[in-house]
């Protein structure tokens, strides 16, 4: 008898135990219209900054927050629908999961997600350049990071309105190739073929005349480098 009681109860413990223990999913809301808290406030913040948002910071997803996230997927290559799901979050350089902490406000790169967007800038930027070349793009990505004139984060950096032509024609993202992946790595490593180079581009192709204002400091393979 008593060994019949102890059975039920071992099978409430195990039950128990897999409920407390088993991670639950980690994964983030998607944020709408209607959403609003903490995540949302990150949301305009971003938006107004990067020039997408002119709204209140209001922490709530209203007909202007929709109106902005759509703004900033057609701008950017994505999926025009108003809804900041993974695809979206990824762009903005939001945190995936919920259980994640929000990214410090430092100018430097930690997140191990950033190759991926580094190397697919690379790849859209000197795809068919001399890898020395497709490296110093990406140190030039990374000197606006930790430059107080851009914004503090990789993708802040990336799709800063105008900023780059691949992200305005959706080339970047294409899947990067392997010489993309090590010029990242690389120049996220600390190699700056540039020596600090803020601006790069193509003399053959660049048709701003304020790109002509900067100067010159080096050139590899066809982009110049400078300041």
């Amino acid at each position: 008898m008593k060994r019949r009681k102890i059975i039920p109860l071992i099978m409430i413990l195990i039950v128990l135990a897999v409920t407390i223990f088993v991670p639950k999913n980690t994964y983030a809301q998607n944020l709408s219209w209607g959403s609003s808290g903490a995540e949302v406030t990150e949301l305009q913040n971003r938006l107004s900054r990067w020039g997408y948002y002119d709204g209140p910071i209001s922490g709530t997803f209203g007909p202007q927050t929709y109106e902005a996230v759509r703004f900033f997927q057609r701008q950017n290559g994505l999926t025009v629908d108003g809804i900041v799901g993974p695809q979206t979050r990824n762009a903005l350089g939001m945190a995936a999961t919920a259980s994640a902490p929000a990214a410090p406000v430092s100018r430097g790169v930690s997140r191990s997600d950033d190759v991926e967007l580094l190397a697919r800038t690379i790849h859209a930027e000197s795809k068919g350049e001399p890898y020395e070349g497709q490296v110093a793009v990406g140190a030039v990505i990374l000197n606006r990071i930790r430059s107080a004139d851009f914004p503090n984060t990789l993708a802040g950096v990336v799709y800063q309105p105008c900023a780059f032509e691949p992200v305005k024609r959706g080339t970047i993202n294409e899947a990067p190739n392997d010489s993309a992946y090590r010029a990242a790595r690389d120049a996220l490593n600390g190699w700056d073929p540039t020596g600090g180079a803020l601006y790069f581009w193509n003399p053959a192709t660049a048709t701003s005349r304020w790109i002509w204002t900067r100067t010159i400091t080096l050139r590899i393979g066809r982009h110049v480098f400078g300041n």
